[in-house]
């Protein structure tokens, strides 16, 4: 296979698949080795880095995947509500998962704590949304459940792993630009309230905690972050190609 072909065949590949192409994937189906595959998506990322491309290749959840770039979001926002209604969370949902994501994995009391609110209905509300999913339980009394942020997670924020997570100030300017004008939905009734904690063998989309209560401020949850954590730099945001 020459460098054009090569090059074509591996925009294909990223174009045509719904997760992202690990280099695995995609070193397989091309027939050739690791390196050499990496060196091609380096060459594809470069073509469309320039200005006069609208997307960009961009390396999130352990692989390569189209996205619109940052200056064209706007548009594209106007175009995607047309055809299909964007993810909303509540202002309640968006401080639980931040809260998740930098003290991952977590228990439901240890975010209860950091939050100063009951989440069980929060966490269920996550959980249907695949954007957090169970890590097993933490070996002390009661053995609750832990919780961490998924693969979807990644996906929508547009981040390669965990070491991309800006600041928690910085989260919130991160999740306005994945989650579109629209996205942070009102709060609901019975938002932060739901029923008992589910046993282990039990569906992870049917957990819920008995909780209720109201939502704190999300900037004002730095204070519980690490500073090493509250430091690492913003991830652009960007939205995936719709098919």
């Amino acid at each position: 296979m020459n460098p054009t072909e090569l090059h074509a065949a591996l925009e294909a590949i990223i174009y045509a698949a719904d997760e992202p192409a690990t280099l695995e994937q995609i070193a397989h189906a091309l027939g050739i080795e690791k390196a050499q595959a990496r060196v091609a998506l380096d060459n594809l990322t470069a073509t469309y880095s320039t200005e006069d491309r609208g997307i960009e290749v961009r390396k999130v959840a352990g692989g390569w995947k189209f996205y619109t770039k940052p200056q064209h979001h706007e548009a594209v926002r106007k175009f995607i509500k047309s055809l299909q209604p964007p993810l909303r969370l509540t202002m309640a949902a968006l401080e639980t998962l931040a809260v998740i994501a930098y003290k991952q994995p977590a228990t439901v009391p240890e975010i209860n704590e950091i939050r100063g609110v009951n989440v069980g209905g929060t966490i269920k509300t996550l959980l249907e949304k695949r954007l957090i999913t169970t890590a097993g339980r933490k070996e002390v009394i009661g053995r609750p459940i832990l919780y961490r942020t998924s693969k979807q997670f990644l996906m929508r924020f547009g981040l390669s792993d965990l070491d991309e997570l800006p600041s928690l100030k910085e989260f919130e300017q991160l999740a306005a630009s994945a989650l579109g004008d629209d996205g942070i939905a009102p709060a609901e009734p019975g938002d932060e309230a739901s029923t008992a904690e589910p046993d282990a063998a039990e569906s992870p989309e049917a957990a819920a905690i008995q909780a209720s209560g109201e939502t704190n401020n999300l900037a004002e949850l730095a204070d519980d972050v690490p500073a090493e954590e509250a430091s690492r730099a913003t991830a652009a945001g960007g939205s995936e190609k719709a098919t």
